[in-house]
């Protein structure tokens, strides 16, 4: 796959239920175990005018499909939050912040490029992808002007360096008009919010694509369950006596890329930049040794503490995760999650049925579109409690 189907598109739909009634499917548990590593298995029909273009206002006033045991849920608002967990319990929170990472540019010959920023690797060098890539072979310039009048700031430029092949985008260049600087520093100035393709009818501000404790720059991506948090729904979850703690994730073309193989055990993850720091261990090990529960706020910190477990115990980690999770995998940190509703054939909801189960989810993603909840990044939550998770 080529980086062009990584901008603006997103998979297909089918439904539920024809995957469960084909001629010569295998019987249960079989077929639901060989589903589970299927990726037809993690497929359902969506309403286009359920994927929402703009955020709640306010932001916890998006509904929230709570699942409070293996068999039952309710449906609640997301401010309702401190009255749904316990005093005790730990939220823990990813506090990246999406940078203006989409650049429009044009080559000498005065053809549009754009480029999506992935990650920086050293002294101004980024990963990116780019549109139309085949046209842009190492030695290729591309140059940028400001979309925000500042009188330091001229042109940029860019020099493709290398074809990446993991992600099929390009290594480039930058060369950065103020003496001293990076690129992150005149990003506002040249860059755009990247909000994912399917959100095309958006009235929605920069500010509204970042949490409101975002901190960490270098995302490219929000991470959405948290845009439903308000400074006073966190100040009246402190006062219940539920605690919080931040990791960083970096989302990155790790969270995502399309699922491609139809064995989904088989799916590589590219590696996405962490931080787990030792105070946020403590509070977790802490929060445990009194009874609390762990809860997750969004998928990349289910890969951020997950990650930093890999050896068995939580530890302070800082590095690159590459930890893909799905049906079978074995929980060591997390123990509830707040997500929003993820698209199909997607390696989020892949990891959500890790905690959940497959059809259990696929079978609440049903009632949510039959209640018209709104979907993916600007979309409603779900809550899954401890007491929600697969048996």
């Amino acid at each position: 796959m080529t980086q062009d189907k990584y901008i603006g598109s997103h998979p297909p739909f089918t439904s539920v239920e024809s995957l469960n009634s084909q001629p010569g499917s295998l019987p249960s548990p079989d077929r639901d175990c060989a589903l589970n590593r299927s990726l037809a298995g993690y497929d359902y029909q969506l309403p286009q005018e359920q994927i929402a273009q703009n955020p709640a206002f306010p932001r916890d006033s998006a509904r929230l499909l709570v699942v409070n045991s293996p068999t039952h849920h309710t449906h609640r608002v997301f401010r309702d939050l401190p009255d749904l967990l316990r005093p005790g319990d730990l939220l823990v929170m990813n506090n990246t912040r999406v940078i203006p990472a989409r650049l429009c540019g044009y080559k000498p010959s005065g053809g549009l490029v754009e480029v999506l920023l992935l990650e920086e690797q050293q002294n101004n060098k980024w990963l990116a992808l780019v549109k139309p890539g085949r046209r842009l072979q190492p030695g290729a310039r591309i140059f940028f002007e400001p979309h925000r009048h500042r009188e330091e700031t001229e042109s940029l430029s860019a020099t493709v360096l290398e074809t990446d092949e993991a992600t099929g985008g390009r290594v480039l260049q930058f060369e950065i008009p103020i003496p001293g600087a990076s690129l992150i520093q005149v990003l506002d100035s040249f860059g755009q919010m990247p909000l994912p393709p399917y959100i095309t009818k958006s009235q929605a501000d920069q500010s509204q694509y970042q949490t409101v404790y975002a901190q960490q720059l270098g995302a490219i991506a929000a991470p959405t369950a948290g845009l439903h948090f308000t400074p006073q729904l966190l100040s009246q979850l402190q006062e219940r006596g539920i605690g919080s703690a931040f990791v960083t994730l970096h989302v990155g073309v790790g969270t995502f890329r399309p699922v491609q193989v139809e064995d989904v055990t088989t799916h590589k993850m590219h590696g996405e930049w962490v931080e787990v720091s030792a105070e946020t261990v403590e509070r977790i090990h802490q929060t445990q040794r009194q009874g609390g529960r762990i809860i997750a706020v969004g998928t990349t910190v289910c890969r951020a503490l997950e990650g930093a477990a890999e050896s068995g115990q939580l530890q302070p980690f800082c590095g690159k995760t590459n930890l893909f999770i799905y049906p079978g995998y074995q929980w060591r940190v997390v123990e509830g999650l707040i997500t929003n509703f993820h698209l199909p054939r997607s390696s989020l909801l892949m990891l959500v049925s890790a905690l959940i189960g497959r059809m259990r989810l696929l079978t609440l993603y049903q009632e949510a579109i039959a209640s018209d909840y709104r979907f993916y990044s600007f979309g409603d939550a779900m809550l899954i409690l401890p007491d929600g998770r697969q048996l």
